[in-house]
């Protein structure tokens, strides 16, 4: 049998079109990719005014000047933030790990807007992803460097050592306890 009809009997084997739990999951997925422009423009219901009261919360915006605007600053972060997040639980591609230097930038932009009273949050923030980037970076270049040793070494295509460098968890879960 070829390396191409070995390839193509595993990409076969797996994707299931029979596989409802990764349809819906699947179709979440694309809901909520599909649903930002309209979860992004949810700032325009909050109202133009210092204190925002509700039944459920009370949001006072001092730095802002009013709840609106802090909405907007908000959803500036959240949005980018949720899309790198979906991107990064299902990426599959060897390289993944890099999209933790930008959520790890969002996530850090996104504490300076709730925590408005600092002023001068952003200009230290490359300062503080330097720790995720000192690991990030240099996992990265040892998993490229590992693939590149492989094919010099062996006869396997990029696509077919990608795929050997795929990690495919079980569920959501397990792929988040790989993590912490």
């Amino acid at each position: 049998m070829s390396k191409l009809q070995q390839t193509s009997k595993r990409v076969k084997s797996n994707q299931d079109p029979t596989d409802k739990k990764g349809l819906i999951i699947g179709s979440i997925v694309a809901t909520i990719i599909a649903a930002t422009p309209y979860l992004f423009y949810t700032y325009r219901s909050v109202p133009d005014v210092k204190v925002w009261d509700t039944f459920l919360f009370t949001i006072e915006s001092t730095y802002y000047g009013d709840a609106n605007t802090l909405a907007w600053a908000i959803m500036v972060k959240i949005i980018p933030l949720l899309l790198l997040l979906l991107w990064f639980f299902t990426c599959r591609h060897w390289w993944y790990h890099a999209l933790l230097v930008p959520i790890a930038m969002y996530c850090w932009q996104l504490f300076g807007v709730i925590n408005d009273e600092s002023e001068y949050l952003d200009e230290l923030g490359l300062v503080y992803l330097l720790p995720v980037m000192a690991i990030v970076i240099p996992s990265i270049y040892l998993i490229r460097a590992q693939m590149f040793n492989k094919i010099n070494t062996a006869d396997k295509s990029m696509e077919e050592l990608e795929e050997e460098f795929k990690i495919k968890p079980k569920s959501f879960l397990d792929k988040l306890g790989d993590y912490f």
